[in-house]
């Protein structure tokens, strides 16, 4: 009797079957290519009318490390790392409710090589490039409009990456846990407050001591913090804690994931 073995070609992403993923949701939005302009645009049009328009009435304002920035200056960072977190919220949060829940697609997927850990990793890893694809077009938009006065800021591309991979590994192991569309009210009560507060539209220092406390703990401040450092050019030590902040609540998220779809898919 003949056999017949079955070759499977291992991924791309530590030797796992997520790039499969990744491909899949390429080919879906290729034909769904504006609803990735519009998480684009929306920052920037924030900047456009309270950067740029509320500025003229601001005035100038004081940065990180106490120098004298432009409004717009001050809130383009912080636009830049709102549209990372939105970017990787929004896919690792609504879209895979939908697939996991009403459309079905990993109990489909399972019957492939593909495993829990791959989908996983596949959603994050595309939540992660959506989040990149915003930072990039937004920073230069920055540096044309001469929002930028450092070149630390070629850094922001690489902390970006670790922010939406951050971001995305909690925004999909919150949604392991959500079991109607009502609980994702949820995600507006923790997202909206932390992109009006997260020191993104004025100086922390405005705020209350124990506000201040609590927003400092955010991880969206964090982001902000080390966006709006590295475009100005005030660089210091503490941002090292920032960067650890997003790796460990990443590496959390991420480990939350792996083991609730591999209990909600395998059961």
């Amino acid at each position: 009797m003949a056999t017949t073995a079955l070759r499977v070609t291992p991924g791309l992403i530590g030797g796992t079957r997520a790039p499969a993923i990744v491909e899949r949701n390429f080919i879906v939005y290729r034909h769904s290519w504006v609803l990735l302009i519009s998480g684009l645009l929306e920052p920037l049009f924030y900047l456009l009318a309270l950067g740029v328009g509320v500025g003229k009435l601001v005035g100038d304002i004081t940065g990180p490390d106490g120098q004298t920035l432009s409004y717009a200056a001050f809130v383009a960072p912080a636009m830049l790392a709102s549209s990372i977190m939105n970017g990787a919220i929004i896919d690792t949060t609504f879209n895979v409710f939908f697939k996991l829940k009403y459309a079905r697609l990993y109990d489909a997927v399972l019957a492939t090589p593909v495993r829990p850990t791959d989908i996983a990793l596949g959603e994050i890893a595309w939540s992660l490039g959506r989040g990149l694809l915003y930072c990039t077009a937004f920073l230069a938009f920055m540096a044309v409009t001469g929002l930028v006065s450092s070149w630390w800021a070629l850094l922001v591309v690489p902390v970006a990456a670790l922010a939406g991979f951050s971001f995305a590994a909690v925004g999909m192991a919150c949604t392991t846990f959500m079991r109607t569309w009502q609980d994702f009210e949820w995600v507006t009560l923790a997202t909206v407050p932390m992109f009006l507060l997260s020191a993104t539209f004025y100086p922390i220092t405005t705020y209350p001591p124990g506000l201040q406390a609590i927003v400092r703990w955010t991880p969206l401040y964090q982001v902000v913090d080390l966006v709006r450092s590295l475009t100005t050019g005030a660089v210091h030590p503490d941002l090292v804690w920032n960067l650890l902040y997003l790796v460990v609540i990443g590496a959390l998220g991420l480990a939350i994931s792996r083991a609730r779809l591999a209990s909600l898919l395998l059961r």
